[in-house]
Parts: C-alpha cells; structure tokens; sequence
C-alpha cells in the first residue's frame, strides 16, 4: 500500500495565483461589460456626436458602419474587448486624440494627489486610531472621534472652498488652483522632462527644487484636505480593529507578563489590526482615484477626475468610458495588491 506524497507548498501557492489571476481576468471583464453596457444605454448618439445633426443619411450610416455599430452588440463588445486589450480605449470626439493618449496625461496628476492625500491619511489616522482606542471615553477620543465624524459630515467642496479662501485668498500660506504658478508652468513644459507625469518626481529629477517647492504649495491644501477625509476613514477602523484586539486573552497574557505597553500595543496587537487595515487603506486609496471630482474641480488640478468631468459636460462618451475603464482597472489592481499584502502579513492566508 503506497502512502500518499504531501502535496508541495509551491502547489497550493501556483493554485492560489492561479485563482487570483482567474479572478482578476473576470473582474476585468465584467468592467468591460458593465462599460460596454454603459454605452449603449445612454440616451447620446455617438454617430450624431461625431458628424452633427446636420449630416446626410449618408455620412451617418458611413459613420456608424466605420465605428462597427451597425453589427449585433455580441460583436461589438467582442471588438470593444479586442481594443482595450491592445489599449485602444477609442478616440475623443472633442479632441480627436486616442483616449489612452489624454488619459495617460491626466492619470498621474491624479495619482500625485490621491498619493500624498493616503500618506498624510494614514500617518495621521493610525496614530490618531489607536491612542482613541487605548483611552477609550477620555477627553483624546471624543477629540478623534469628533474630528472624524468632522470629516464624514462636511462636504469636501465647501472644505475646499474654505481652505481657498482662508490659507491662499486671506493668509497667503499656500498657492492657488493648478499645480504650478503661471510662469513654473511655462518653465515645466520646456525645461523638465516629463517622466513620470507627476510634478514631484519630475521636478526632483531635473533639480528644478524652486519649482518643486512651488508645486508642494499648490499641492498641500488639496493633497491636505483629500487626507483629511482619508483620515476621518481610516481613524475610525483603526479604533475599531484596535479595541477589539486589546480585549483578546493574548494581550492580557503580554500584559501579565510585565510587556511595556508600547509593545503591545504596536508590536502584539498592531500586527492582527494591520490585517484588515491593509484593506481599508487600499480601500481609501481607490476612492481618492476615483472621488476626487469635486476636489480636482475646485482646485483646477488637471486630472483624471476633471477629465472625465470636461468630457461628460461636452457628451464625449468615448473619453467618458476610456476614463471610467482606467478608474475601474485602478480600482481591481489595489485590490489586487491589498490582497498580496493581506497574505504577506497574515501567514494563514498563504
């Protein structure tokens, strides 16, 4: 009688990535369908959009055959499928540039702000989490939980307003909407070379720092306020997970032990609340990506979120969906990595 072979761990990992991949090739595809759907439903005729309602019967039909939405819609989602796989996300109707193209110009402004927004959120949140969750009822709680609630309350584009007006109309601490002054942005577009669309970087890289001093000033009331939300959020789950994990037999055990209490708190127990926390960062990250319309807005901050918006207000649906689609890939990817970072950190996920 042969004994069974213990199965190899480098097996039940190759079949968890293979789940993984599975998971996010569906969750792909399901966007692309819901976009695709998106499009069709909406009561605005691209053809129209492209040629104008003064166009022959001609041009319309030549029109519509072109973009291939005189065929069954199974094939037109497989055709829609097809490009976006090869990064043809269509062409601007406004423009008349690929969508990718535009798209890639405004994504990284976009990335800058959600970025240095979750940094400050997370710094500020997590301490802010856990010294309310070990005082809990004490003065510091109501302090972090009266903020918090601050920040779920107020609408973000009259925090903006407000911050306009106090720290650059009034005070003069920051600078203004866009992310540069008028004369750095002539100076960027020839004398920094864009690498990676953020001002940041790129402005470092070419040691332009009188530049990149004057793009923290636009960027800190904008990036400050979209952290401020973060930090309301994550604050709040931070308390949560905290407490709940300092009520457990173990840390009562570090306790009678004679642990010091910083070691318990952020080595014993921060290790369980790092669990689910991963997911509520990443979870904040993706809105930031996603919600930060009205911020972009206020702050003239060329991105995603105020390209998507121009596009709607003009019925360009091609730069709509392209933008929507990018949102919604941005949006799976950091679920993607919160799960990895959720298996690196908890070994029973593995």
């Amino acid at each position: 009688m042969t004994a069974s072979l213990p199965s190899s761990p480098w097996a039940g990992r190759l079949r968890g990535l293979g789940a993984a991949l599975f998971s996010l090739a569906a969750t792909l595809l399901g966007l692309l369908f819901v976009t695709f759907i998106i499009g069709r439903v909406v009561p605005i005729d691209p053809v129209l959009a492209i040629v104008g309602e003064r166009a022959t019967e001609a041009q319309i039909a030549a029109t519509r055959t072109a973009l291939g939405l005189d065929q069954p819609l199974w094939q037109q989602f497989l055709i829609f499928v097809g490009n976006a796989l090869q990064g043809d996300l269509g062409t601007s109707i406004r423009t008349g540039e690929p969508v990718l193209q535009a798209v890639s110009r405004a994504f990284p402004a976009t990335l800058e702000l959600a970025t240095l927004a979750t940094i400050i959120g997370v710094l500020a949140g997590v301490p802010a989490g856990v010294l309310a969750a070990t005082r809990p009822g004490s003065l510091a709680d109501h302090i972090v939980r009266l903020v918090g609630l601050m920040g779920y309350s107020m609408p973000v584009f009259w925090l903006g307003l407000i911050g306009l007006l106090l720290f650059y109309g009034v005070l003069g601490w920051v600078g203004g909407p866009g992310r540069l002054d008028a004369a750095f942005d002539m100076m960027y577009e020839f004398e920094v070379t864009p690498v990676s669309g953020m001002i940041l970087i790129d402005t470092a890289l070419a040691g332009r720092w009188d530049m990149f001093v004057n793009a923290i000033s636009h960027l800190i009331l904008p990036a400050g306020l979209l952290g401020y939300v973060s930090m309301a959020y994550i604050s709040r789950m931070t308390r949560s997970f905290m407490m709940n994990e300092l009520g457990q037999e173990y840390i009562t055990t570090a306790r009678v032990k004679g642990m010091p209490e910083w070691r318990v708190i952020w080595v014993h127990a921060m290790r369980n609340v790092l669990v689910p926390l991963i997911t509520v960062i990443a979870l904040s990250y993706a809105y930031l990506l996603e919600g930060s319309v009205l911020t972009e807005t206020i702050f003239a901050w060329p991105g995603l979120g105020s390209y998507i918006t121009d596009a709607l207000m003009v019925n360009d649906m091609p730069a709509v969906l392209g933008g929507t689609v990018v949102v919604g890939v941005a949006f799976v990817l950091l679920n993607l990595l919160s799960d990895l970072l959720y298996r690196l950190v908890d070994p029973r996920a593995r």
